[in-house]
């Protein structure tokens, strides 16, 4: 999650970007945990594995150009993605609850006055995806570890409920050995001696494999970006196939017409 990119911006976005997925420009990879579950560390592999990728989007364009699309309004607005890209792929980030709940808590913390309704200069698709999932409007503190608690609970059964039994979803622990590897292989990435991973704060984290069945291939970890305080891995990486949030296409910077639930 990061500040740089929430902001509604006026850079022009080139077409150059194109989705570069093997199969039609429809076949999206949706990130769909909550901030804070590792949605940076996964966007930064994809980078690395060829894929455009925007963390966070709030236009049609951005949508159009990625391949794969993490954070703000993913996590959200899944159901409606799910629907307009039919083809798509959704991954859920799961993260346990005592290591999420004081990363969450210090995130808003520092975003709560830019995610003010009506004076915060976030993006206002940003601003009404936090309060669909983390009611930021509704509640007098939103850090509180109860009511985080629930939202996290609240959001994670829904996304399961949503997408059982259905071969177009993944949910993985990214701080697991083999994640990356597993990622890879439900997108349909190649797999082999010519895979890398971004050795950027790299921990390796012994834990029990994935049941995605990894064992004849590489066991690839995901980077661990915005570590402890950091909230910037995201503007601090560069890379080519970075997507804006607030790429201009031929709707301009206009988003989509749906209205969440």
């Amino acid at each position: 999650m990061t500040s740089k990119l929430t902001e509604v911006s006026t850079t022009p976005q080139t077409a150059m970007h194109k989705p570069t997925l093997a199969n039609e420009p429809a076949n999206k990879v949706f990130i769909i945990g909550l901030p804070r579950t590792g949605t940076t560390s996964v966007s930064v592999a994809l980078l690395e594995q060829g894929l455009t990728v925007a963390h966070q989007a709030f236009t049609k364009q951005a949508f159009m150009l990625a391949d794969a699309v993490s954070d703000a309004p993913c996590f959200s607005d899944y159901k409606q993605l799910d629907v307009l890209f039919p083809n798509a792929k959704f991954v859920y980030l799961d993260r346990p609850l005592d290591k999420w709940l004081p990363s969450m808590q210090m995130l808003l913390g520092r975003m709560m006055v830019h995610l003010d309704k009506d004076n915060g200069r976030f993006h206002p698709v940003m601003k009404r995806s936090f309060n669909h999932c983390f009611d930021i409007w509704q509640v007098e503190d939103v850090a509180d570890e109860v009511h985080l608690t629930a939202c996290y609970q609240r959001h994670q059964q829904q996304v399961l409920s949503y997408f059982t039994g259905r071969n177009d979803f993944i949910s993985i622990d990214i701080s697991l050995a083999g994640s990356l590897t597993a990622l890879l292989q439900f997108i349909g990435l190649p797999l082999g001696n010519e895979v890398e991973c971004p050795q950027l704060n790299l921990s390796q984290l012994n834990g029990p494999q994935l049941s995605f069945p990894t064992q004849n291939f590489p066991q690839l970890s995901f980077p661990q970006l915005n570590m402890g305080r950091n909230v910037a891995s995201w503007d601090e990486y560069k890379h080519p196939n970075k997507i804006s949030a607030n790429a201009s296409g031929p709707d301009k910077r206009k988003f989509f017409d749906y209205r969440l639930d």
